[in-house]
């Protein structure tokens, strides 16, 4: 996908990229994939070759020379540095220039985009301590590492400020870098982490992952890396020419905290008893419910209750998950819907929804809605058998604003009218069944009900 959408760019942006292993790259694919006007400056030094990538480039000397830059800037993508220096570089951008540049793409409602960073070109580092020089006023901060450096020695000919790095991962001089010695590296506050406000989004985006192994070992470093950080992002930016990676992607997945809700609230009229309560191989259908999102890595869990409530809490004792009561249960599955967003943390990147009295849902297949996301950040996600439509359903956050307008007892169903899905594929018919009557207690179960 693009970088757009994995980094979640909506409207003008003040962004961030620091690291190694194309983060120039990156921060010049980002800026052509917004909408106009973009504004790219520096906070380190440049090289003036890579500024032929924009529109335009101009050079800052003092604050005044905005006012007469407004009609070139409000065009394209411009690039506003400092001086160009004796060793081919230009000069950082800082204080009173950099103020008035971030006025001035504000006026213009600009997106501005910084390098903060120096890194040799190199395709991992650790940041010495005046680095990286990233201003208080930043949304968003994408942290940078390429992963031509696992495997290799650290050194100076793949590590800029190798000592650093060896400090901060326990790795001798010229021992190899392993994942966990780049987990540790970008998840410490005095490496990856370093110097990233407090209000800003963090995004760490895994560059050079240019064949399966790397992506496998990408994906499995990303999913350990939230927290610290909002969203891990595996891709290729720049490795095969234009900033694509070679499936023409610059971005592969996307992982982000994923919650699950267990929709338990039902008065199981036709049923005449709890159905949230019936065993199902030994266990409340709630709590397996609740299991099997737990097993699958969602976090949090919060099951929603509301007739019974005291007895299904009952039934969830010492399992890890955040019980939410639906006084309003009576009028319809929207208000359960929405008692489980209201419980959502803030950097939830999407929720997968969970029916109690459907017992055939398998990690294996929450696993698999959850792949198709990452890869596509679809804002449906959801299983099909034979054609029909299955559960549990998978939201992203775009989606959220209009599950909470949702009334009566429609749930989530209306919205695939108005979001393209993405289907999951699944042979097992059995994920259809749910039970909603004496019958299909006997029949599914044995058991009389």
């Amino acid at each position: 996908m693009e970088l757009k959408r994995a980094l979640r760019v909506k409207k003008p942006v003040r962004l961030a990229f620091t690291g190694s292993g194309g983060k120039t790259t990156a921060l010049f694919r980002l800026a052509r994939e917004l909408p106009p006007p973009v504004i790219i400056t520096a906070t380190t030094h440049l090289g003036v070759e890579q500024l032929g990538k924009a529109d335009r480039h101009l050079i800052l000397e003092h604050p005044r020379q905005l006012e007469g830059w407004e009609d070139e800037l409000a065009q394209g993508v411009s690039a506003v540095t400092g001086a160009r220096q004796p060793d081919g570089r230009t000069s950082v951008m800082e204080g009173e220039r950099l103020e008035a540049l971030r006025e001035a793409a504000e006026k213009l409602g600009a997106s501005l985009l910084i390098e903060a960073d120096g890194s040799r070109q190199l395709p991992l580092k650790a940041p010495a301590e005046h680095e990286p020089p990233i201003p208080v006023w930043i949304e968003v901060v994408v942290v940078v590492a390429g992963l031509s450096g696992i495997g290799r020695p650290v050194d100076g000919g793949h590590v800029h400020r190798a000592e650093i790095f060896s400090e901060l991962t326990g790795l001798a001089p010229g021992e190899a870098v392993t994942w966990e010695a780049l987990r540790r590296e970008l998840a410490d506050p005095r490496g990856g982490m370093k110097n990233i406000p407090s209000g800003a989004r963090r995004v760490v985006l895994l560059n050079q992952a240019d064949n399966a192994e790397l992506r496998g070992g990408a994906h499995d470093l990303a999913k350990r890396l939230i927290p610290p950080y909002h969203a891990a992002l595996v891709g290729a930016v720049g490795m095969h020419g234009a900033g694509l990676s070679s499936e023409g992607r610059p971005v592969y997945e996307v992982i982000e905290p994923a919650a699950g809700i267990v929709l338990a609230a039902g008065g199981s009229v036709r049923l005449g008893q709890p159905k949230q309560l019936l065993a199902w191989q030994g266990e409340p259908l709630v709590r397996r419910a609740a299991r099997t999102a737990l097993e699958s890595g969602l976090s949090p869990v919060i099951v929603v209750t509301g007739a019974y409530g005291e007895q299904v809490a009952q039934a969830l004792e010492h399992l890890p998950v955040t019980i939410i009561h639906n006084p309003a249960w009576e009028a319809g599955q929207s208000t359960s819907v929405r008692a489980g967003l209201g419980a959502l943390p803030e950097e939830i990147g999407s929720a997968m929804f969970f029916l109690s009295d459907q017992p055939f849902v398998t990690t294996e297949l929450v696993g698999k809605i959850l792949a198709a996301h990452h890869r596509s950040l679809a804002p449906l996600v959801a299983p099909r058998v034979a054609g029909r439509r299955a559960n549990p359903v998978l939201f992203d956050r775009d989606a959220f604003a209009e599950l909470g307008t949702l009334s009566g007892d429609a749930g989530g169903r209306s919205l695939f009218e108005r979001y393209p899905a993405v289907w999951v594929e699944w042979d097992d018919p059995s994920l259809l069944e749910d039970i909603d009557t004496p019958e299909d207690v006997r029949r599914l179960t044995g058991e009389a009900g």
